[in-house]
């Protein structure tokens, strides 16, 4: 499989979940966190619009790290990497929406983070192809 399965945790029944010990998953897993409080200092009338779309492109992220490690071949995962690669472009032009609007101001240490997790996405990407 590569060297990013390596060490990965087990979770009950001896059932592996690489995706636990990726730095990708973790740092995406931080910028939903992110996301949501962010997403609590928008106008209450964006609930079910940028609100709700930028949680779930910020969900979807580590979902999509989460299932492709599940699956059997690198090909795969690296499909689902792109797809979360998708989702945090998704969440980036989002971000700089609510700037452009001014709705608020406070972007940069999202598009900070989403700009980590990019990187991580890439190296990722790169390592299970070899």
């Amino acid at each position: 499989m590569g060297d990013w399965f390596v060490g990965c945790d087990m979770l009950g029944g001896g059932s592996i979940r690489p995706h636990y010990n990726l730095n990708a998953w973790k740092e995406a897993m931080s910028l939903v966190k992110a996301v949501h409080e962010f997403t609590e200092t928008l106008l209450p009338s964006e609930k079910y619009g940028l609100v709700a779309q930028m949680r779930r492109a910020g969900v979807s992220i580590p979902s999509n790290i989460a299932e492709g490690a599940a699956r059997t071949s690198a090909k795969e995962f690296a499909q689902f990497l792109s797809i979360a690669k998708g989702s945090l472009s998704e969440l980036e032009t989002q971000s700089l929406i609510t700037r452009d609007l001014g709705y608020a101001t406070a972007v940069d240490e999202l598009l900070a983070k989403a700009s980590k997790v990019s990187r991580l996405l890439s190296g990722l990407r790169k390592s299970i192809s070899k």
